[in-house]
């Protein structure tokens, strides 16, 4: 039988005033709270991982205490202010949690008995994934963890990487709609990603559609609460939350909206750097990584040409345009073994944005070419598309090389991939190189758009850690880079210390001439250019 549990109080709509009541003492030892009450309790930290690109262990919860009986749930209180005045939480908010309190370990494995087809199944699934963000993990990883718990169908799937990617573009927006419908942080933190799972259904952006009825959503995120031991008998706030937010949706959405961290849907740390780092296009910065990203091609010029790739497309019905030199977008995305051509190494997926890497290393045939922090290996395929030249692909993770080697026998190219850290020599051979592609580790801010995520999951002293360790990258890289040579350097960052602070920094201690590249590309959205946000520059080391 499932263990019965203390619910939450719902904060209801402000009535009109009544005279106070004498109250009542409550029971229990003086200075103890009361059961279900908010006393002590505080939200959960945000998680702060070393790398949005790794995944942190989540931490072993106590054991928890036996647990009181439940309060009901209640839904008016003359005592209480109106919605509209009650403070949002901030994304850094944190309290300590009292002595008294422990918790058990949540069950983010276990595997719901519903139908593997249900929403209510990948409501579920996606709810663990953001769950396991909280604790660090990032989200592809977290989703990989659910889809081997849940054996998850390719329908299931793609269902719960949906609803996990949209959750985590409107994680501010729905954390402050139940801050504002609930006196605390619904728990365990399963329960608030299911939550939000389904306010991100049931509130899409204004320029979206509901992807499902309103009541198929309430329904289904009632079924999946109850099908899992951990919050079963949350069921009924589940029930009464969602119906809440759908009877009053146009107060709670116009009180919610008045906190920075609903509004724009990032931490205010990240708000206040984009906005002094860019005043004039600060709005469309944020805005823009919001949005969904396109699906952009890039095609194998060694094995067809973009005409004729198009060509291809329109007569699979798939509508599409050029966007690039080599770059092709699709009107609608797909799954990538549905493009034509795909698996044979016609076209790889890359951002229009990334595709400028290759082009500006002026790569000539016979060269030695090295690209540092290669995987996944997108730029490596494009260089030797581009040019019969004798690659490197380096990267400290063997693991995520081989990914790289994957991409690289799907094309029909080779490459020396190797195992290493671009800021050491260990793996180096003593033969310097003609060319350079340093594509550094950074906080990855312009790329939020692919991986929402990373805003949740970074701290903003992330930021000098990073750019401390791109600075020693560099250098050690330069000495490598024959005289005369090109040292092509890259970040997906939108921070000037990650990129054009970093860039004039070690053109003075090098002395290194800066040849013409794009610079700061701020992240688009649209019908014209719409590409990640990236940094490039270019450098060339003078003769001996």
């Amino acid at each position: 039988m499932t263990e019965k549990r203390p619910t939450l109080t719902l904060k209801p709509k402000a009535q009109a005033a009544k005279p106070a009541k004498p109250a009542k003492p409550a029971g229990g030892r003086p200075g103890q709270p009361r059961p279900g009450s908010a006393q002590g309790q505080g939200r959960a930290p945000a998680a702060r991982p070393a790398s949005a690109e790794r995944a942190g262990e989540p931490r072993p919860a106590p054991q928890r205490a036996p647990a009181p009986q439940p309060r009901a749930v209640e839904t008016r209180s003359p005592e209480t202010r109106p919605v509209e005045s009650r403070p949002a939480p901030r994304a850094d908010d944190t309290r300590l949690r009292h002595s008294h309190e422990v918790k058990n370990p949540v069950q983010l494995d276990y595997r719901p008995d519903l139908k593997p087809d249900s929403l209510a199944f990948a409501l579920l699934g996606a709810a663990s994934s953001l769950a396991r963000v909280r604790t660090g993990t990032a989200l592809p990883q977290a989703l990989a963890e659910v889809f081997q718990a849940y054996d998850a169908t390719a329908q299931a799937r793609g269902a719960m990487q949906d609803i996990a990617y949209r959750s985590m573009r409107q994680l501010g927006r729905s954390e402050t709609l139940l801050h504002l419908m609930t006196t605390k942080p619904p728990e365990p933190p399963m329960l608030a990603g299911l939550l939000c799972a389904a306010l991100a259904l049931l509130d899409p952006p204004q320029d979206g559609a509901p992807p499902y009825e309103a009541f198929t959503v309430v329904d289904q995120a009632v079924g999946a609460a109850a099908a899992h031991p951990d919050f079963a008998h949350a069921k009924a706030m589940v029930n009464a939350v969602l119906r809440r937010f759908l009877r009053e949706r146009d107060a709670l959405t116009a009180a919610a909206l008045r906190e920075p961290l609903a509004r724009w849907n990032y931490p205010q740390w990240w708000i206040d750097s984009v906005r002094g780092a860019y005043p004039d296009d600060w709005e469309q910065v944020l805005a823009a990584g919001n949005k969904q990203p396109p699906l952009t091609l890039r095609v194998n010029v060694r094995k067809t040409g973009v005409e004729a790739y198009l060509a291809t497309l329109a007569a699979a019905g798939m509508d599409a345009h050029q966007v690039g030199p080599s770059a092709v977008r699709l009107a609608v995305p797909v799954n990538v073994h549905q493009i034509p051509g795909f698996d044979d190494g016609l076209v790889s997926v890359q951002d229009a944005g990334a595709q400028l890497a290759a082009p500006l290393l002026d790569l000539q045939d016979g060269m030695r070419v090295l690209d540092a922090c290669a995987a996944p290996g997108g730029k490596s395929g494009h260089i030797l598309e581009l040019a019969e030249v004798e690659l490197t692909a380096l990267d400290v993770d063997a693991r995520r090389l081989a990914r790289v080697e994957q991409n690289l026998q799907r094309l029909g190219l080779s490459a020396n991939v190797t195992s290493g850290p671009a800021e050491e020599r260990g793996w180096w051979d003593g033969r310097q190189y003609d060319r350079i592609l340093a594509d550094v580790p950074c906080t990855a801010s312009g790329i939020v758009r692919r991986h929402p995520d990373i805003r949740w999951l970074r701290r903003k002293s992330d930021t000098h850690q990073l750019a401390t360790l791109s600075t020693k990258i560099l250098d050690n890289l330069w000495q490598m880079l024959r005289p005369d040579g090109k040292l092509l350097f890259v970040t997906c960052s939108l921070w000037p210390q990650e990129s054009e602070a970093q860039a004039a920094a070690f053109a003075v201690r090098h002395g290194a001439v800066r040849l013409d590249a794009p610079g700061q590309l701020l992240p688009r959205s649209g019908t014209g250019q719409d590409h990640d946000g990236l940094f490039y520059a270019l450098f060339q080391k003078v003769g001996a």
